[in-house]
């Protein structure tokens, strides 16, 4: 258990990076650039053209969104097995305002798998909370470990803590895994018997590699009465910087209470979702076969190069999750510390600084995602290998993506700098 009491959060470990990337890059630098998690796509042409259209909605519309769009929402996550009706669906500019808000509206301490996205905690303390991380399980991220949040939940009440709001990612940002439905089945389990509003952000849903060996549970399909669902398009369409997330609330007075809670909020900080982004959402929700092809086309790719990357850090003598869906891997080089240990690299922010000095590769080191300092453990967002506008598109075409000689020479930098770990 790892209890944070309230107090300001450190500066964004993204910004801290992303300004160091500028810096270096200022100087000449050759950087590949790791630590970001950017899906690296093309815009689709008619979702250009939808935002164009939709220029003109340039009055306030209702804070949880239009009509219109909150339908197709709705329609998106019914065809998930997710029975929803427009007025349980809250739109807003991007996931992240949403988890904030929902933050503000939840009472109580916040339990988080361990390492998480590095958003959810910041967050948690803006809002006043306290943290809790929970390991995960070995074969996946994501979620905690059922065992080890029982126990999390015991000491933190003892401690005289108030865990009420459990965040899970599915599929996992930063492990690039999905928690299988068994898994999810018992955690919806838990939640009931402790009382505890669920988060899942869903984000990542639509860019599993291979749909058809890696089956996807929600948990608001086994505990629907207590599940707040999020996601959006920043991932499975390459818009984040359009700025477009929804959240799907439970039927029934507890999801009413939460999603009027939210509005409240949303009406204080981000008014409604800019008229054109709905525009855009309500084609995208829509799911017309353009907007499904390139969806598959994106998982496919994502899931070649992220395989990519772990043969290589495996191959470099590292441990790592086989990466099932979105673009991340989460290497540890445990097995290698008593080697890396002779040149200084004892934690996860002194073997992100060596790759960055040594090779120029920038990771995000585990400790800045509520990671064991001590551990050797980093995320490497591996849709950054993508390139330009037309390489991008040339990488969704492809039959093998790591082929084309501006990924294959990124994935052979990569190779290069681990094997000078151990040099």
């Amino acid at each position: 258990m790892t209890p944070a009491h309230p107090s300001a959060p450190a500066p964004s470990p993204n910004l801290a990076l992303n300004q160091l990337v500028d810096r270096r890059r200022a100087r000449g630098e050759s950087l590949v650039h790791l630590a970001f998690g950017e899906a690296r796509l093309p815009v689709l042409p008619r979702l250009a053209a939808r935002l164009a259209a939709g220029a003109s909605r340039a009055a306030y519309g209702p804070v949880a969104g239009a009509e219109d769009v909150r339908t197709e929402v709705a329609g998106y996550f019914t065809r998930r097995r997710q029975p929803t009706t427009a007025d349980q669906v809250v739109v807003a500019p991007g996931s992240k305002p949403l988890l904030m808000a929902l933050q503000l509206t939840v009472p109580g301490d916040v339990l988080l798998p361990s390492p998480a996205w590095n958003t959810y905690a910041p967050q948690a303390r803006y809002a006043g909370k306290r943290v809790y991380g929970v390991p995960v399980p070995a074969e996946c991220g994501g979620v905690p470990a059922p065992d080890a949040l029982r126990t999390v939940l015991r000491e933190a009440r003892a401690a005289g803590g108030d865990p009420r709001l459990l965040i899970l990612t599915l599929p996992d940002n930063p492990t690039g895994t999905l928690a299988p439905p068994a898994l999810v089945r018992e955690l919806g389990a838990l939640a009931r018997e402790e009382d505890l509003v669920v988060v899942a952000d869903e984000i990542y849903r639509d860019i599993v590699h291979d749909p058809d060996r890696t089956p996807f549970l929600s948990p608001a399909e086994v505990a629907p009465e207590r599940t707040v669902v999020t996601s959006g398009l920043s991932k499975t369409l390459g818009l984040g910087g359009w700025r477009i997330g929804v959240a799907r609330f439970p039927a029934g007075d507890t999801g009413e209470r939460l999603r009027d809670g939210v509005i409240a909020v949303a009406s204080e900080l981000w008014s409604t979702l800019a008229g054109p982004m709905q525009h855009v959402a309500a084609y995208a929700y829509a799911e017309p076969p353009e907007i499904t092809d390139r969806v598959r086309a994106a998982a496919r790719l994502h899931g070649a190069v992220a395989r990519a990357v772990h043969r290589i850090a495996v191959d470099a003598g590292a441990a790592c999750r086989p990466p099932t869906a979105g673009f991340y891997v989460y290497p540890d080089f445990e097995p290698l510390r008593a080697r890396l240990a002779a040149r200084g690299i004892t934690d996860s922010a002194s073997l992100a600084g060596a790759l960055l000095d040594g090779s120029g590769l920038v990771v995000l080191g585990g400790h800045l995602l509520g990671d064991d300092p001590q551990a050797l453990r980093f995320k490497a967002a591996t849709s950054l290998l993508y390139g330009d506008e037309e390489q991008q598109a040339a990488a969704l075409a492809a039959d093998d993506p790591t082929r084309l000689p501006h990924i294959a020479g990124e994935l052979d930098r990569i190779a290069k700098g681990f094997a000078r770990l151990l040099d």
